[in-house]
């Protein structure tokens, strides 16, 4: 059966935005799959990223996160725009600050779109941007005492 794009549940929500944050304590994928849920989406599409115990070919003991005031608000501003180019129903996107360790959940975010192309296509250009765009900042603490700043996630 070939969509009806004037299905109601074919088209971006009015209110997709449920959940953008910055937050100092542990992730829940659980809580971003969650906000997520919409009845019309067939296609949900979640990213995680974690601390890996490596980069650049250094083993990586800890990294802290740190962020600009601003921080919260572009992430909505890059949600909003995801939004805008994708039918989302619902997105979500949480990132981590402070120190955390290797396996710490350090963001999570989400896409529900009708169809799963739509999903992962919005999901990753909502990540991809973040990265990009965030005034967030990753201190890592190498194995060798040796340390680094990396700008934006």
């Amino acid at each position: 059966m070939a969509p009806n794009i004037d299905h109601p549940g074919e088209q971006a929500a009015q209110e997709p935005i449920k959940l953008i944050g910055i937050r100092e304590t542990p992730l829940s994928v659980d809580e971003v799959f969650r906000a997520v849920g919409d009845e019309a989406a067939g296609g949900t599409a979640l990213f995680v990223g974690t601390v890996r115990n490596h980069d650049g070919g250094a083993d990586v003991d800890a990294l802290g996160y740190s962020c600009h005031p601003s921080a919260e608000a572009e992430m909505r501003r890059i949600a909003e725009k995801v939004a805008a180019d994708f039918p989302v129903r619902a997105l979500a996107a949480v990132h981590r600050v402070g120190d955390l360790k290797v396996g710490d959940l350090a963001v999570v975010v989400a896409v529900s779109c009708p169809h799963r192309g739509e999903a992962f296509e919005a999901c990753r250009k909502l990540i991809d941007d973040l990265k990009h765009e965030v005034p967030i900042w990753k201190h890592q603490k190498f194995s060798d005492g040796t340390e680094e700043w990396v700008g934006a996630c």
